[in-house]
């Protein structure tokens, strides 16, 4: 075989390497998201209160957020690709447990499990995706567009489950996991490199335990703001236990010698402001997709067919837009396309905010152009802000930089729903989002434009 032929097989091997990858963090945001349209269904037939809907829709997130941290540091210490294994083993049997659970208790675990195994999941492929984009221009190039591939899952969710319950039922939303599950155990050892583990790495369980409850407690506790107000009992305890916890947690870990999170890490001023920007744009398109879900259903009164259907424009512009956020974060440098995408995603939710909960204004003005900006900003600023947020990463610290990229996407918009719920109706909880995207892209214009000139 020529040098030239050989070049093409590892380039082809590659790219099918990516769309595995990219194929499994798709599902694990489509497995978050999915949930969202059938939960009414759910609660009808166990018959459920909203508090143990909430509990259902968060139990998967909540799990998944927990433990990322100490995902990320197996995957640094054991190797990419043989954690991804067992994480991909774990989900695909919560997976296939979920549809046939014959209560909310089975129901739950499973939820549970399926978060399990994607904090396992989620830190592996990002440092895989670093082992089969050795060069430093392929790995900005390769997450340029891993950042909008959260985006395409949380689209994907809220279109395909209301188009499967629609037919078929609740139940079926979980063969969607369930199949990339079993398709990437198959391929797995195929077409994705060993990655070479550094065992001098400590576990650090006491770090481990501490920031896991930390992180569940203060998440649930934010979570059921929505039906207890916060000076209760239901909220206090998990958000004080939550908090004593972390602050545990930041103790312990200024004592290690090898921290389950340095730092020095999170202290960077690029990669903090980068993770302001995926949390916030998380939480942008999350608020946009649970409000005009709502409006649509019960406002307009469409059927969660028509509300699928109303997301389409959506996924066409984000899958339009993200396949350009590689060429211009090459021309213009990733601050500035992760800038852009921010204004653009703020001027997308404010315009929905004014037009888009007007019932008797038509779908085509009041949400159609609001649902076609708003994504084209998305898949600019997570972009942008994951290459920021994974740059000068050493490799040895790879599954963290994922852990703490998908914690980013996670507990942000946990934080921020609860916030935006507590100031009052739909419309200015988007308006607030809409203005807390514009200040950040503000903040990322002026303090990030005297980093390193790479970005």
């Amino acid at each position: 075989m020529t040098a030239q032929g050989a070049t093409h097989v590892v380039d082809v091997r590659r790219r099918h390497a990516f769309a595995l990858l990219g194929s499994i963090q798709v599902s694990l945001i489509f497995t978050l998201s999915a949930i969202a349209v059938p939960l009414p269904h759910i609660g009808r037939e166990f018959g459920l209160q909203r508090p143990d809907l909430i509990l259902l829709s968060s139990a998967y997130g909540l799990t998944f957020a927990g433990l990322l941290l100490f995902g990320g540091r197996l995957t640094d210490r054991c190797g990419g690709r043989r954690v991804l294994t067992a994480g991909l083993a774990l989900f695909g049997v919560a997976s296939a447990v979920a549809p046939f659970a014959p209560g909310i208790g089975a129901l739950l675990a499973a939820r549970f499990a399926q978060g399990a195994g994607a904090a396992l999941i989620a830190p592996a492929a990002m440092a895989v995706l670093r082992a089969i984009s050795p060069s430093p221009t392929a790995y900005r190039g390769a997450m340029a567009t891993w950042g909008g591939l959260s985006a395409l899952g949380a689209t994907a969710g809220n279109l395909l489950s209301g188009v499967i319950l629609s037919v078929l039922s609740w139940r079926w939303t979980f063969a969607v996991p369930l199949v990339v599950a079993a398709a990437a155990l198959t391929l797995t050892s195929r077409l994705l490199p060993p990655t070479a583990p550094h065992r001098g790495r400590a576990l650090d369980v006491p770090g481990a335990v501490l920031a896991t409850a930390g992180i569940v407690l203060t998440s649930y506790g934010l979570v059921v703001t929505d039906t207890r107000p916060w000076s209760s009992a239901g909220v206090l305890v998990p958000l004080l236990g939550g908090t004593a916890l972390l602050v545990a947690f930041v103790i312990t870990e200024r004592r290690s010698g090898d921290p389950l999170l340095p730092a020095a890490f999170l202290l960077d001023r690029r990669r903090a402001l980068a993770l302001a920007a995926i949390a916030l744009s998380a939480c942008g398109t999350g608020m946009t997709f649970v409000v005009l879900s709502l409006h649509l259903q019960q406002t307009r009164d469409w059927s969660p067919l028509q509300t699928s259907v109303a997301f389409v424009p959506f996924a066409i512009a984000l899958i339009a837009s993200g396949r350009a956020v590689g060429p211009l974060i090459v021309r213009y440098g990733a601050r500035a396309v992760t800038t852009a995408g921010l204004v653009t995603g703020a001027a997308g939710i404010a315009l929905l905010a004014c037009t888009g909960l007007h019932a008797h204004i038509p779908y085509a003005y009041a949400l159609l152009p609001g649902l076609v900006l708003l994504p084209v900003g998305a898949a600019a600023s997570f972009g942008g802000a994951a290459v920021l947020a994974a740059d000068d990463v050493p490799q040895q610290q790879t599954g963290l930089a994922g852990s703490v990229l998908n914690s980013a996407m996670e507990l942000g918009p946990t934080v921020l729903f609860a916030v935006l719920l507590t100031l009052g109706s739909d419309a200015w909880s988007l308006g607030a989002t809409g203005v807390s995207l514009a200040v950040v892209a503000l903040l990322n214009h002026r303090t990030i434009s005297s980093a390193d000139p790479r970005s």
